[in-house]
């Protein structure tokens, strides 16, 4: 038997692992309709899995199964509710490569991307399994002295979690972590490109001993109208969604009718800013880590390239070189570093931006077209001279674009990054320490990398601002998106 085929009975055995089923009130069920989803492989365009279709009384059973269940999760100990994430966390490492195939799968990313996006999502399973028995609260005398002050927090209720496509199992855990961590019942609905790594981890959670109803999965066509008829029941108390700004603002009227507590992780048009200061080397290895991890599919993705005019040459060139020597494949073969994009809406749009660039002056020095077929693949593309008028200055790219945009000085760079309607995360490489310090103020987002070109970690905070977002995810700030404080005053025990 050659590895050729070997592998191909790995891939299918373990895509026949994976539920197919919605996963209601602890039990995997078919969809009332019996319609289904088609999950396909971006790097092949082949149908991997058919999954089950939730119709919108899906989703109201969902929720149903969650809000019988709030109060007694509510009321488990956190030491309890902490240890099951934690015994999830050992599960996810036991089976990382399993996961990590299974994303490169049903997404495209090359494998050792998609190893690392398991170690970086199994850390939010281990903090928030920690931060459980951290809740905390205030006890005092109020100033006047007449009463006693207790503050406590308690778990918001049943939450209706939206996750994107480009990181299936992050998203999930970031989300997951901190709401189970709290003491909410969930109901949790992956996007329908890839969500066969989310039915996998909820598996892996009934594993660990979660309860039946804690967690409830939905996978649906009918996004809009399931997610309307949710966030409009008056049981559900808060909705975190990371995906697009569009998106997010329209999630955003939808729950101020009830008054939900909204957690939003929207678009991104990240800053990558290089003056002629900094360490060169760096600076690139930064670069291809902010722009091309995800093959450029991620929000905190570098987009604008904004390079300082005396250097602005020889790091166009250098850069160039190595997107030209990046390998271009199917996620699991060896050595690839830019597998598909998700599909064949994305290559268009990356297609649309390039065209539209050096139809209006941006200099094209490395790749620049979509690859024909089989697969939704575009090649890494290096664009020089970027400027006003063009939309891949404006947009976010969601691909293997780099777009360098020349500066002058230190404010021009600065106008530039924060010239966005975005806010999420920049990038800025100096090696000189006051400009670093004043750049951390003066750029314009909710997350910086000073000389380092990642910045995620389940121990920081995760957000932006301005259209990027509202809240925060991950670190000691993640878990207070899930709770409410409850100011209690008591007489003066001692009048």
């Amino acid at each position: 038997m050659t590895t050729i085929d070997t592998q191909l009975i790995t891939e299918a055995a373990l895509l026949e692992s994976v539920p197919n089923q919605l996963f209601i009130g602890g039990a995997w069920v078919d969809a009332e309709d019996g319609k289904t989803i088609d999950v396909s492989d971006p790097a092949t365009g082949e149908v991997i899995r058919t999954i089950a279709d939730a119709s919108v009384a899906d989703g109201v059973r969902a929720l149903d199964a969650a809000a019988a269940t709030q109060t007694e999760w509510a009321a488990t100990p956190p030491r309890v509710r902490g240890e099951i994430l934690r015994k999830a966390f050992d599960l996810l490492q036991e089976r990382k490569e399993d996961f990590a195939l299974l994303m490169t799968l049903e997404m495209g990313k090359p494998l050792a991307e998609a190893r690392g996006e398991v170690a970086y999502g199994g850390e939010f399973l281990r903090w928030f399994s920690e931060e459980a028995v951290r809740i905390a609260g205030r006890y005092g005398t109020n100033p006047e002295g007449t009463g006693t002050m207790i503050v406590t927090q308690r778990p918001v209720g049943p939450v209706y979690l939206i996750t994107p496509w480009n990181f299936p199992l992050a998203m999930a855990t970031r989300k997951l972590g901190p709401a189970l961590a709290a003491g909410c019942t969930v109901v949790i609905k992956p996007a329908t490109l890839t969500p066969l790594t989310t039915l996998a981890l909820v598996a892996l959670l009934e594993e660990a001993g979660l309860p039946k109803g804690v967690v409830n999965v939905i996978t649906t066509t009918a996004t809009g109208k399931l997610s309307e008829t949710l966030m409009a029941d008056p049981r559900l108390r808060k909705v975190s969604f990371t995906g697009s700004t569009p998106v997010g603002v329209a999630l955003l009227k939808q729950a101020a009718d009830n008054v939900l507590r909204t957690s939003m992780e929207l678009g991104g048009n990240a800053p990558f800013v290089v003056f002629e200061d900094a360490d060169l080397d760096k600076a690139l290895d930064g670069a291809m880590i902010a722009k091309f991890r995800n093959i450029g599919q991620a929000c905190t993705a570098a987009n604008r390239f904004i390079v300082q005019d005396s250097i602005a040459d020889e790091f166009a060139a250098r850069l160039a070189e190595r997107v030209k020597a990046m390998k271009i494949g199917r996620g699991t073969e060896e050595g690839v570093t830019i597998g598909p994009l998700i599909d064949g809406k994305a290559v268009t749009n990356t297609t649309r931006l390039v065209d539209d660039a050096v139809a209006k002056g941006a200099e094209l020095l490395a790749g620049g077209s979509a690859i024909e077929g089989p697969g939704s693949f575009f090649e890494p593309t290096v664009l020089d001279r970027v400027g006003d008028g063009m939309a891949i200055k404006v947009e976010e790219i969601f691909g293997p674009v780099v777009s360098i945009i020349r500066f002058s000085d230190e404010a021009d760079a600065i106008r530039i990054a924060n010239d966005s309607e975005y806010g999420l995360v920049g990038y800025v490489f100096t090696e000189d320490f006051k400009r670093g310090q004043r750049l951390i103020d003066q750029i314009d987002t909710g997350m910086m990398g000073l000389n380092v070109g990642v910045v995620s970690n389940a121990a920081a905070p995760f957000g932006g601002v301005k259209q990027s977002g509202l809240g925060r995810e991950g670190g000691a700030e993640g878990i207070h998106e899930y709770l409410e404080t409850k100011y209690t005053l008591t007489p003066n025990p001692y009048k």
